[in-house]
């Protein structure tokens, strides 16, 4: 028999709505930084190649739209 941990139902809601929380907050700053990129480049058009490697590279990527919990 396996020992398997059983969370209270209020913990697991608890659990739900952190993670939701934290979601949230990752899309929040990806969309910050977009924000932030868009503007610099509109300042600097020069600087657009160097942004487009960073996105190739998928360090800005968006989340995905498959996350459980997704409104």
């Amino acid at each position: 028999m396996t020992n398997r941990v059983s969370y209270a139902p209020q913990d697991f809601q608890k659990m739900c709505k952190q993670a939701e929380r934290d979601h949230e907050a990752k899309k929040l700053m990806v969309l910050m930084e977009r924000v932030k990129r868009q503007i610099a480049e509109r300042d600097d058009p020069s600087s657009r190649a160097t942004k487009d490697a960073e996105t190739e590279t998928g360090l800005l990527k968006l989340p995905s739209r498959s996350v459980p919990f997704e409104r």
